[in-house]
């Protein structure tokens, strides 16, 4: 099975909280899709060079969005914007920005809520 064979690919994308991660069997083609950061995607991209350095099986396609924001970031009991944004070098402003469609009030954040956080300044 394909999906047993990319596995590591397949929890890389997980691990990483890819967006709209989607993995599907088409035939004999395993479709990996969704977005994330360019740096996460490059090591998706690096750790399928190293299962098939010539990329001649054919049997895998990446279809991965590089998108605006670094990484996902999951929210603790203790956190705010605030705090979180001087931790990775942004406003809290611009994490709340980009995700508006999680964070309704930038005042009330929820632990166990996954939010993205945007490339520093």
């Amino acid at each position: 099975m394909l999906k047993d064979k990319y596995k590591s690919i397949i929890d890389l994308a997980e691990k990483a909280g890819v967006t709209n991660l989607k993995v599907e069997e088409k035939g004999n083609v395993l479709h990996i899709a969704g977005s994330t950061s360019e740096s996460v995607k490059q090591k998706m991209w690096d750790a399928y060079a190293s299962m098939d350095p010539d990329m001649r099986a054919g049997d895998l396609m990446l279809e991965i969005e590089a998108t605006n924001f670094d990484e996902v970031y999951e929210i603790r009991k203790g956190d705010s914007l605030s705090k979180i944004a001087k931790q990775y070098g942004t406003t809290w402003q611009k994490i709340f920005e980009m995700n508006k469609d999680v964070i309704k009030n930038p005042d009330v954040i929820f632990p166990g809520h996954k939010i993205k956080i945007p490339k520093p300044l």
